[in-house]
């Protein structure tokens, strides 16, 4: 791991606003704060949708020094509101599996994906859907659980892919179609995983989630496991490249600076990108990281995935959610 040397006698409380899925082992973070010469203060502001809301709320008095968690779905908002400021170092400057732009530097990268519940398809004798398209049918109403992207990223993300993949006029046709067809819609991914997806209790089958989640099944497991219980279901327009990044938050504390230029190299370096991979269950971005076992066994990546390009997301995205929200909750 790169060292961190300690600049002071005293250190610096360095806020950082993250979604709350941050998730990294303790012994990395105390290593971290003694090599920094920081003192940590991690605030959780909710779904990534929710913590970008509350940054650009607070912009006039900034509640942290550094964001993590931003991806590429919220930058343009994050961007056009000013609160990103742009960074330079090592970790900005080195290659990466993917990118962002804005100044923001990657850490790590995920697909947002349909999963299903394989217990309960078995037990229904339903055959899995083929196409977004076979979810508008009478078979498969009400077996499907979305989070509202306006307030979630994963939900955001996957209304994208839905653009991406059937075309704006088809996805709004289809969300109609859905909305008809009894999908439920939930705040955010919690809500949508925790509660209303069959393999916790709930009644949906379907979920959106993530291409790892099957891994993070397996190795949270009470029971020792060959394969997972749930599945990934890589439908034409249902699969998101999500980019997760970390970023200078402007107008912060300019004493916490130099710690948070610190913490942006700190997520990218081997120890976390190695952690990240069964603690956020995501794929790394540095080069060179190999992926863990359970990821490498369990967490299929798509061979294709549809996202709209920069340009779309920063100019029709806004739009996007408001038509969104007129075509399914209104």
């Amino acid at each position: 791991m790169a060292s961190f040397s300690a600049q002071a006698q005293t250190p610096v409380t360095l806020r950082v606003l993250t979604h709350s899925s941050f998730d990294l082992p303790q012994a990395l973070l105390a290593q971290f704060e003694k090599e920094a010469g920081a003192r940590l203060q991690i605030v959780k502001a909710g779904d990534a949708g929710e913590m970008t809301n509350k940054l650009i709320l607070t912009r006039a008095r900034p509640i942290a020094d550094v964001v993590f968690g931003i991806d590429n779905t919220l930058l343009p908002r994050a961007r056009a509101a000013g609160v990103i400021d742009p960074y330079s170092g090592p970790a900005a400057q080195r290659k990466a599996a993917v990118a962002m732009d804005g100044g923001v530097v990657p850490v790590d990268h995920g697909y947002v994906t349909l999963n299903i519940d394989k217990a309960w398809f078995d037990k229904a004798g339903l055959a899995l859907p083929t196409s977004l398209e076979d979810l508008t049918k009478p078979a498969y109403a009400k077996l499907l659980v979305v989070q509202n992207p306006a307030t979630s990223s994963p939900g955001q993300a996957f209304l994208y892919a839905t653009i991406a993949g059937l075309g704006e006029e088809g996805a709004f046709t289809w969300w109609g179609q859905m909305r008809g067809n009894g999908v439920k819609v939930v705040k955010g991914w919690t809500e949508a995983y925790y509660t209303e997806f069959t393999r916790n209790g709930g009644t949906r089958p379907i979920v959106v989630s993530y291409a790892s989640s099957p891994a993070a099944e397996v190795f949270y497991g009470k029971e020792k496991m060959t394969e997972s219980p749930t599945a990934n279901l890589f439908l034409k327009g249902g699969v998101f490249r999500q980019v997760e990044g970390v970023a200078l938050v402007k107008g912060g504390n300019p004493a916490a600076r130099e710690a948070a230029g610190k913490f942006i190299e700190f997520l990218r370096s081997a120890p976390v990108q190695q952690a990240l991979q069964t603690t956020m269950w995501m794929f790394p971005v540095e080069t060179g990281v190999a992926r863990v076992d359970v990821m490498k066994a369990h967490a299929t990546e798509p061979s294709a995935f549809d996202n709209p390009s920069a340009t779309e997301m920063s100019t029709k995205g806004q739009s996007w959610l408001q038509r969104w929200t007129k075509t399914v909750l209104k």
